[in-house]
């Protein structure tokens, strides 16, 4: 039988408004102790924040995150797969896109994201990646 995306996915999802100030964004994900949050309009999936995206386009940038919102640093039109997609189409758009998380869509409503580190959980829990995923974080 073929596994969903549902089985292994990280869910609910954090979500923020898009004119949430990322600085609370990094909060929230420093907080849920992860690198993504899911930036909704309502029920509508707007966009993907990460923590590279706050390096990248607010800090590398100059840029104050208490004045940048969570739309200007988000990814627009994020790739995303539905909850009921056999995994292997995961793994199929992670590799096409070059992406290491997708935002996982039930009835176009975000439910969570599917991470490499899930796959690899999945997969391969004796690889080095599936190791490292799955070891609690030291604090």
């Amino acid at each position: 039988m073929t596994q969903k995306v549902r089985e292994i996915m990280t869910g609910p999802p954090v979500t923020v408004g898009a004119l949430t100030a990322v600085s609370e964004v990094a909060h929230r994900m420093r907080d849920a102790d992860i690198g993504a949050v899911l930036v909704t309009d309502g029920d509508r999936l707007r966009g993907l924040v990460t923590d590279r995206d706050l390096v990248v386009r607010v800090m590398a940038e100059g840029r104050n995150p208490d004045d940048t919102t969570a739309q200007e640093a988000c990814s627009d039109e994020p790739v995303t797969v539905a909850a009921e997609d056999d995994v292997l189409r995961a793994v199929q758009l992670m590799r096409k896109h070059s992406l290491r998380r997708l935002p996982v869509l039930d009835g176009g409503k975000p439910v969570g994201i599917i991470a490499l580190g899930d796959l690899a959980i999945e997969r391969d829990p004796t690889s080095a990646l599936g190791d490292i995923s799955s070891t609690p974080p030291n604090d």
